[in-house]
C-alpha cells in the first residue's frame, strides 16, 4: 500500500508560479517512478511530468520550459514547480504512482489560472 498526499494548489493568476508537493508513505521502498497528471473541466487527465528513480524525467509539450519536476528522497517527496502559468493549465493536479501494477493517486489539488 502506497499513500499519496498533494498540497500547494490556489488560485493563481497567469505568468505566476505554484509549488505543487505530494508526500508518499507506506510501501515507499517499491516506487521506481512518480508523476504529476492533471485534468481540466470536460478534459481527460493527462500526464504532466514524470521523474524516475534514477533521475530521467519526462514532460508533456505542453509544459515544457516551465514546468520542473523533481525528487527529495529524504523527504518521501515529489515536487512539480510551475512557472509562467497560462489559463489553459487549470485543472485539478493529481500525484500518482506505480507499483507491481497497482495504480495509486492523491485526492488532487486544484489549480485555477485566472486571465
Amino acid at each position: 500500500q502506497v499513500q499519496l498526499v498533494e498540497s500547494g494548489g490556489g488560485l493563481v493568476q497567469a505568468g505566476g508560479s505554484l509549488r505543487l508537493s505530494c508526500v508518499a508513505s507506506g510501501n515507499i521502498a517499491s516506487i521506481d517512478a512518480m508523476g504529476w497528471y492533471r485534468q481540466a473541466p470536460g478534459k481527460q487527465r493527462e500526464l504532466v511530468a514524470s521523474i524516475f528513480s534514477g533521475g530521467h524525467t519526462n514532460y508533456a509539450d505542453s509544459v515544457k520550459g516551465r514546468f520542473t519536476i523533481s525528487w527529495d528522497n529524504a523527504k518521501n517527496t515529489v515536487y512539480l514547480q510551475m512557472d509562467n502559468l497560462k489559463p489553459e493549465d487549470t485543472a485539478v493536479y493529481f500525484c500518482h504512482t506505480d507499483v507491481w501494477g497497482y495504480a495509486y493517486w492523491g485526492q488532487g489539488t486544484q489549480v485555477p489560472v485566472s486571465s
